[in-house]
Parts: structure tokens; sequence; C-alpha cells
């Protein structure tokens, strides 16, 4: 319970850039399917999870 509260940021992020990666493959996607990352749904969710997950631990404050 104590990591949740600690990371609840970090993991808010990755939750966002998980459904905003599944929905750029969805929208846009790779058509020819030779794109590394948005060619399958899972690459792309994932990716998106990470940067977002990245994107969000930017606000995040240190406790000193």
């Amino acid at each position: 319970m104590h990591i949740i509260k600690k990371y609840w940021l970090i993991m808010a992020g990755a939750a966002a850039g998980l459904a905003g990666g599944y929905m750029y493959w969805h929208e846009v996607g790779c058509v020819s399917g030779t794109c590394p990352i948005t060619s399958s749904p899972l690459n792309s969710s994932l990716y998106g999870a990470f940067m977002g997950g990245l994107l969000f631990s930017m606000f995040q404050k240190q406790k000193e």
C-alpha cells in the first residue's frame, strides 16, 4: 500500500500512456507493418506506458 501511495503519479502516467499508445495504434498505426513501435498494439501500448510514466515522473516531488 505504501508503494502505491508513493508512486501513484507514475502509475497514472503509465495508465494514460497505455491508453494513448493503444489509441495511436488504432487511429494511425502502420499500414505496411514495418514500423517497429506502431506495427502491433502491444508494442505501441507498452511504449506509450513507458513514455507516460516518464513524463508524469517529472512532476513528482522528491522528499529530502
